[in-house]
């Protein structure tokens, strides 16, 4: 099993005090993924998120290009693009451009999001975030995958032929995941013979853990013809000393926790059929208490503890872990230590 650095550089304005500096904050993030490949990692993650609502970076590919050109070796990846509202087409070729430059380290992820808020500004209806997803997906795929392609759909024609260039390094195309939080979207992924991407805590919801998500996945891409399909997750960690600082660990993951709770589409009146689980998630975090974060939440402890959950993980068929170490405002400098040690005295446990 391989690790990655992972953000979603968590700014909102219930941090209130604990809000950061957005433009120090993004400079300390690409310092930070710079270090990803000097302790040893393998991956870098960004988000796409808007306007400051949760997260605070708006365009991943511009600084994961920054990033190619500051590294020899890390992979670089968008975590998740926004897909619904961008134009699939630009998104092809920014990011064959990124893989051109990179010289064939991108590794590709898209979602739906969640937070109506970033749609409205942009004019793309909430509700049908699904079908233009799932639409836009199948684009990026021909447009990698053929020199000049066609395209009708339901939200896009393309009746003369297109080409997206540069063309990808990678062939047929770089490695694509979607991000998975609910069962369409993974059947989806499936179908496409796209690898998937869990976050934990979703996966123990809807599936009722790791190891139940990734087999599920695994069965419905083999149907589909596409038996070597790969699944990764995303983790916060903290890699501690003692009991005390594993539990403070937790509540800054609570305290996390308790501010994303306004992203997320919990109104059962608004929320659309196709999102509506998240009712059901921010229900759950509303009563969530420290007690309940275990292993499904959060990797932290002593470098034994963490290497042992991690083998669990593991053990569920997940071949990469991307690491989220600095959220809830943890300072920068401490969030260097962290990857350090981690780089140092958990990663090396595992073959990759």
């Amino acid at each position: 099993m391989r690790f990655g650095y992972f953000t979603l550089t968590d700014n909102p304005a219930g941090y209130g005090a604990r809000r950061r500096d957005t433009n120090r904050f993004l400079l300390d993030v690409m310092e930070e993924c710079v270090h990803t490949e000097a302790v040893g990692l393998n991956s870098v993650w960004l988000p796409e998120h808007h306007f400051g609502l949760f997260g605070c970076m708006p365009t991943p590919a511009i600084f994961l290009a920054n990033l190619a050109a500051r590294t020899t070796r890390v992979k670089l990846a968008p975590a998740t693009v926004l897909l619904p509202c961008n134009h699939p087409v630009r998104v092809a070729e920014e990011y064959a451009s990124l893989d051109l430059l990179s010289d064939g380290r991108l590794v590709f992820s898209a979602g739906r999001g969640y937070d109506k808020r970033e749609y409205d500004v942009f004019g793309v209806p909430f509700e049908e975030s699904r079908e233009r997803f799932d639409e836009e997906m199948e684009i990026i795929l021909k447009a990698w995958k053929e020199e000049a392609f066609i395209h009708k759909g339901k939200f896009f024609q393309f009746d003369e032929p297109v080409t997206v260039l540069p063309r990808p390094v990678q062939k047929p195309h770089p490695p694509i995941y979607v991000a998975c939080w609910s069962k369409p979207t993974m059947e989806l992924a499936a179908r496409l013979g796209l690898h998937a991407i869990f976050a934990p805590f979703a996966a123990a919801m809807m599936f009722g853990g790791l190891q139940q998500a990734v087999a599920f996945h695994r069965e419905r891409a083999a149907e589909a013809g596409f038996p070597g399909v790969r699944a990764m997750c995303s983790y916060f960690v903290a890699v501690v000393d003692s009991p005390a600082e594993a539990l403070k660990a937790k509540e800054r993951l609570l305290f996390y926790l308790k501010n994303v709770i306004p992203v997320f589409p919990g109104d059962p009146a608004k929320a659309p059929p196709h999102i509506a689980y998240f009712v059901e998630v921010v229900e759950r975090l509303k009563s969530m208490t420290t007690a309940e974060l275990g292993e499904r939440s959060i990797i932290t402890g002593s470098p034994d503890e963490c290497i042992a959950s991690l083998k669990k993980v593991e053990a569920a068929g997940i071949e990469e872990v991307i690491c989220y170490f600095n959220f809830a405002a943890y300072p920068h400098a401490e969030t260097m230590k962290m990857m350090e040690r981690f780089g140092r005295d958990v990663a090396p446990h595992f073959d990759a």
